[in-house]
Protein backbone atom coordinates (compact mmCIF):
# COMPACT_ATOMS: atom_id res chain seq x y z
CA UNK A 1 0.00 0.00 0.00
CA UNK A 2 1.23 3.33 -1.21
CA UNK A 3 2.16 5.75 1.92
CA UNK A 4 -0.84 9.07 2.07
CA UNK A 5 0.69 12.68 0.93
CA UNK A 6 -0.24 15.79 1.92
CA UNK A 7 -1.34 18.40 -0.55
CA UNK A 8 0.83 21.63 0.44
CA UNK A 9 0.38 25.21 -1.76
CA UNK A 10 3.88 27.23 -1.13
CA UNK A 11 3.22 30.61 -2.41
CA UNK A 12 5.93 33.83 -3.11
CA UNK A 13 5.29 37.34 -5.01
CA UNK A 14 7.49 39.99 -6.15
CA UNK A 15 6.74 43.50 -7.21
CA UNK A 16 5.41 41.80 -10.58
CA UNK A 17 3.88 38.46 -10.43
CA UNK A 18 2.74 36.02 -8.02
CA UNK A 19 3.22 32.32 -7.86
CA UNK A 20 1.65 29.39 -6.04
CA UNK A 21 3.05 25.59 -6.59
CA UNK A 22 1.33 23.01 -4.98
CA UNK A 23 2.79 20.48 -4.61
CA UNK A 24 2.94 16.86 -2.75
CA UNK A 25 4.91 15.99 0.42
CA UNK A 26 5.00 13.15 2.82
CA UNK A 27 3.78 13.81 6.78
CA UNK A 28 6.37 15.17 8.83
CA UNK A 29 7.52 17.32 6.40
CA UNK A 30 8.57 20.54 7.61
CA UNK A 31 8.07 24.10 6.29
CA UNK A 32 12.00 24.15 4.69
CA UNK A 33 11.61 20.91 3.07
CA UNK A 34 7.54 21.81 1.64
CA UNK A 35 9.66 24.67 -0.46
CA UNK A 36 12.18 22.62 -1.32
CA UNK A 37 10.45 20.14 -2.80
CA UNK A 38 8.38 22.16 -4.58
CA UNK A 39 11.36 23.87 -6.11
CA UNK A 40 10.32 27.67 -5.99
CA UNK A 41 14.02 28.54 -4.92
CA UNK A 42 15.02 27.51 -8.55
CA UNK A 43 12.30 29.58 -9.95
CA UNK A 44 13.40 32.93 -7.36
CA UNK A 45 17.07 32.36 -6.88
CA UNK A 46 16.74 35.66 -4.99
CA UNK A 47 15.10 33.75 -2.00
CA UNK A 48 17.06 32.60 0.93
CA UNK A 49 15.44 31.07 3.91
CA UNK A 50 17.86 32.71 5.92
CA UNK A 51 16.66 35.77 5.76
CA UNK A 52 12.97 35.50 4.51
CA UNK A 53 10.35 35.17 6.62
CA UNK A 54 7.87 32.31 6.16
CA UNK A 55 4.19 31.80 7.37
CA UNK A 56 1.38 29.41 7.02
CA UNK A 57 -1.64 30.89 5.91
CA UNK A 58 -0.61 34.55 7.42
CA UNK A 59 0.81 33.70 10.50
CA UNK A 60 4.21 33.26 11.23
CA UNK A 61 5.83 30.04 11.09
CA UNK A 62 9.64 28.49 11.61
CA UNK A 63 11.35 26.88 9.11
CA UNK A 64 11.23 23.30 11.02
CA UNK A 65 7.68 23.27 11.58
CA UNK A 66 5.70 20.48 10.15
CA UNK A 67 2.87 21.14 8.07
CA UNK A 68 -0.07 19.71 7.57
CA UNK A 69 -2.53 18.89 4.67
CA UNK A 70 -3.50 21.61 2.73
CA UNK A 71 -1.32 24.35 4.38
CA UNK A 72 -0.83 27.31 2.33
CA UNK A 73 2.98 27.72 3.14
CA UNK A 74 3.87 31.83 2.79
CA UNK A 75 7.78 33.22 2.00
CA UNK A 76 7.64 36.74 2.41
CA UNK A 77 10.05 39.58 0.88
CA UNK A 78 11.84 41.51 3.34
CA UNK A 79 11.02 45.13 4.41
CA UNK A 80 12.22 47.79 2.05
CA UNK A 81 10.93 50.39 4.54
CA UNK A 82 9.78 50.45 8.61
CA UNK A 83 6.49 50.34 8.50
CA UNK A 84 6.07 52.76 11.31
CA UNK A 85 8.71 55.09 9.72
CA UNK A 86 6.65 55.18 6.46
CA UNK A 87 3.19 55.96 8.06
CA UNK A 88 5.10 59.19 10.03
CA UNK A 89 6.29 60.40 6.60
CA UNK A 90 2.83 59.81 5.23
CA UNK A 91 0.92 61.66 8.03
CA UNK A 92 4.03 64.26 7.71
CA UNK A 93 3.02 65.10 4.21
CA UNK A 94 -0.92 65.13 4.58
CA UNK A 95 -0.68 67.68 7.25
CA UNK A 96 1.70 69.60 5.23
CA UNK A 97 -1.00 69.63 2.14
CA UNK A 98 -3.91 70.48 4.61
CA UNK A 99 -1.16 73.77 5.68
CA UNK A 100 -1.02 75.37 1.97
CA UNK A 101 -2.55 78.57 0.69
CA UNK A 102 -5.08 78.47 -2.01
CA UNK A 103 -3.23 79.92 -4.75
CA UNK A 104 -5.13 83.27 -5.94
Amino acid sequence: MKAATLRVEVAFATVHEQITIETRVPPGTTVAEAIRLSDILGRFPEIDLAKNAVGIFGECARLDDVVQDSDRVEIYRPLIADPKEARRVARGRRKGLNNRKPNR
